[in-house]
């Protein structure tokens, strides 16, 4: 098993407490769209588990959450293989996840929800059924052994399971960390209900217009343009293409490394 965590050393998004918003909100119409029924089919894939005090639950892992405990991610958290992972697109979705098939091993009557956070690499140096879990085209999921003890007994270690794509549920609003420096530009989006993974962003400052920002890895969006001394606006697009925007999130007098809260999808 082998977990990619990409840029750790990255410190733009060190952890910090979050600022509550209190700016102005406007959803647009499309909010509210099809991420109220958003559930997918029950799709077969297999799952293994890594030990308690491993450096990722710290780091983050490949979509730059940052500490998965401080930031409110706790251990109900998923590594997910090539085919599943897409290029870090599919980051801060979830997942509800069943063993099946063994009963030497499920826990019979159980799931979890996880959150999908970092990447299990592909290891072409092993078979798919040996150490290559994660090779395309397998369906593979690496969790905190706090969640596999949830639905299988831990001796099981690579287990059939079943998953399927569902609602994210999350407390508070859409978390944005602001890092870079000088005209650099670097928001972490975190925290986000509904689909839960954010397909376009775009930035906006009180002396300009809407600007496109580019995906930097995992959920982290960045931009060059020079937005200091001005209060900042976001539009967000969901996975499931709901579009929210805030306005003024965080205040004219913002610094690199601070976090703001807004509203959520879906509220």
């Amino acid at each position: 098993m082998l977990l990619l965590s990409l840029l750790i050393a990255f410190t733009l998004f060190s952890p910090t407490p979050y600022v509550h918003s209190h700016y102005n909100w406007s959803p647009s119409s499309s909010s509210t769209s099809s991420s109220s029924n958003f559930q997918s089919e029950w799709r077969p894939a297999r799952a293994t588990y890594y030990a308690a005090a491993d450096p990722r639950d710290v780091v983050g892992g490949a979509c730059g959450y940052g500490d998965l405990e401080r930031n409110g991610y706790g251990k109900a958290t998923a590594g997910l293989s090539t085919v599943l992972f897409d290029k870090g697109q599919i980051c801060g979705a979830c997942y509800e996840v069943r063993c099946v098939e063994d009963l030497r091993w499920c826990i019979p009557g159980t799931s979890i929800i996880v959150t999908a956070t970092n990447f299990c690499a592909p290891n072409y140096g092993f078979d798919l059924d040996g150490g290559g879990h994660c090779n395309p085209p397998n369906a593979h999921f690496v969790l905190p052994i706090e969640a596999f003890e949830k639905i299988a007994i831990w001796k099981a270690s690579n287990m059939p399971i079943q998953y399927r794509r569902i609602k994210c549920r999350k407390e508070g609003g859409v978390r944005f960390t602001i890092g870079g420096s000088g005209i650099f530009l670097s928001v972490l989006i975190s925290n986000v209900a509904g689909s839960g993974d954010i397909v376009a962003a775009k930035v906006k400052g009180s002396r300009t217009g809407w600007l496109p920002m580019g995906r930097n890895w995992g959920q982290n969006w960045h931009i060059n343009a020079d937005l200091k001394n001005q209060p900042l606006s976001f539009e967000m697009t969901s996975g499931d293409g709901a579009t929210l925007t805030s306005y003024n999130v965080a205040p004219k007098n913002w610094n690199f490394g601070q976090t703001f809260e807004g509203k959520q999808f879906g509220s």
